[in-house]
């Protein structure tokens, strides 16, 4: 639902404005086809890296050229909003503006095709650069991709939802999905019942306070909960099926 003019108030404060830029983020999602695809590539390319294994510096350039493909797209979107809200008829100048942030958005997906390319390729050339290394060394980078997922998951969610704001309400609980996500990834990863606990007790009292604070429902914070601990199992139980 848009707000009125009188509705938009400044931000008063850092959370205010970052909610307001989480806001953003939606919007872009539920109204930009491409930004969704984008996102859906991104949810995939993690997914790949995991099973490829990539040395951390390709996997960071990865990241990156996906990340400024996604703020080109953002960028594009706003600018074309600010444009029909200056100028609805289809003014020349509008236009130019229009295709100058459209063509920002193409140079930014030829940087990522170029990126895949010097990566990818020499996976598809060598098989056995497919071959996975030890477990222990890559699982760090399992938890930082299960936590991205479930960052991915949650944004998606709220936007198909429409409820709530980024950082407030809203199904389901990022808070929630975040916290078990780390309590799965800390679990398996340290197999030890003692730290086990005191990461289940983290989370249940993250989830918790979602709850006191009249923030979530508790339908909300039990769906984040399944959510980051769904998501993260997942992306460990694949990983290591591989390896066998």
């Amino acid at each position: 639902m848009e707000k009125s003019p009188e509705a938009v108030k400044k931000p008063k404060s850092w959370f205010e404005s970052l909610n307001y830029a989480i806001e953003g983020v939606i919007y872009a999602f539920k109204t930009q086809r491409h930004i969704r695809y984008h996102y859906v590539i991104a949810a995939g390319a993690l997914f790949l890296s995991l099973f490829l294994e990539l040395p951390m510096v390709e996997f960071v350039l990865f990241a990156i050229s996906i990340l400024i493909l996604l703020f080109a797209e953002m960028l594009n979107t706003a600018i074309e909003e600010a444009v029909n809200l200056i100028e609805e008829r289809h003014h020349l100048l509008a236009k130019n503006a229009k295709d100058v942030s459209a063509g920002a958005v193409l140079i930014a997906a030829i940087g990522v095709a170029i990126t895949v390319y010097m990566i990818f390729s020499k996976y598809i050339s060598d098989p056995t650069g497919l071959a996975l290394r030890e477990a222990r060394m890559f699982s760090g980078h399992i938890a930082v991709i299960a936590l991205l997922l479930v960052l991915i998951a949650v944004v998606t969610l709220k936007a198909k939802a429409g409820k709530g704001h980024p950082l407030h309400g809203g199904m389901p609980s990022g808070h929630s999905a975040v916290a078990f996500s780390l309590f799965t990834s800390i679990s398996l990863l340290t197999l030890n019942p003692l730290v086990s606990i005191l990461a289940f007790a983290m989370a249940v009292m993250v989830s918790h306070s979602r709850l006191i604070m009249g923030i979530h429902s508790r339908l909300e914070v039990i769906l984040g909960a399944l959510l980051g601990f769904g998501v993260t199992l997942l992306v460990f139980r694949i990983f290591f099926m591989t390896l066998k």
